[in-house]
C-alpha cells in the first residue's frame, strides 16, 4: 500500500547557495524510488508516493540524498495526507475570512508543548497571535510575516532547540493537502 506525503524543505531557494531546481528535486525523488513526484512553488515543497518507510525515515532519506546530490545539509520534514488535512482543519483562526499572508503554520519534526513557548509574553505582541498544534504553530500576524515581531520570537533558536521548524504561508497549507489527496 502507497501513501502520499509531502516533504517540506527548510531554507532553499531564499538566497544565498542553498539552491535545490524543483525539476532536480523530482528527480531525486523518483530516483528513490518514489511515485507521483511533484512540487510546489521554488521554495520547498515536494508530494510523492511511497509504499516503504514513514515520515521520519523518508525525511532522513531524502536529507542524505540531497546532501550527497547538493554538497550541502537540508533540514527536511515529511508529513502524510491525513496529517496535513487535520493541521488545517484545527486551524483556531478563522482562515476563510484572513488573507493568506497573515496566516501560517510552522510545522515541526516532534511535538512540541507550551513550556517551550513560556517565555513569550504574548500580550506584548497583540494583534498577533499564535497557538500550538499537533507539532504545529498556528502564527497570526496580521501584517505578513517579514514584519512580525512574534514570528521574530518564536524562531529564535533556544525556542525551536532540537527540532526542525519550518513555516508556511495559509495558500501553501491548503495546497499541501490538495495536492496530497490520493
Amino acid at each position: 500500500m502507497t501513501t502520499t506525503y509531502a516533504a517540506l524543505l527548510r531554507g532553499i531557494n531564499v538566497g544565498g547557495n542553498r539552491k535545490v531546481p524543483m525539476a532536480a528535486l523530482r528527480t531525486l525523488l523518483e530516483g528513490l524510488g518514489h511515485d507521483g513526484v511533484r512540487t510546489y512553488l521554488q521554495s520547498g515543497q515536494a508530494v510523492f508516493s511511497a509504499g516503504h518507510g514513514d515520515e521520519d525515515s523518508l525525511a532522513r532519506e531524502l536529507t542524505g540524498a540531497i546532501e550527497k546530490q547538493f554538497g550541502f545539509a537540508v533540514d527536511v520534514i515529511v508529513r502524510d495526507h491525513a496529517y496535513l488535512e487535520a493541521v488545517a482543519a484545527a486551524c483556531p483562526f478563522p482562515a476563510a475570512d484572513l488573507e493568506a499572508k497573515q496566516l501560517h503554520v510552522t510545522y515541526f519534526s516532534a511535538p512540541v508543548d507550551a513550556d517551550r513557548f513560556a517565555g513569550i509574553d504574548q500580550a506584548a505582541f497583540l494583534p498577533e497571535e499564535f497557538r500550538l498544534g499537533d507539532r504545529a504553530l498556528y502564527l497570526y500576524a496580521p501584517d505578513g510575516l517579514g514584519r512580525s515581531k512574534l514570528a521574530e520570537q518564536l524562531s529564535r533558536p533556544r525556542t525551536n532547540k532540537g527540532l526542525i521548524a519550518t513555516t508556511r504561508n495559509w495558500n501553501t497549507v491548503v495546497k499541501l493537502v490538495e495536492m496530497t489527496r490520493s
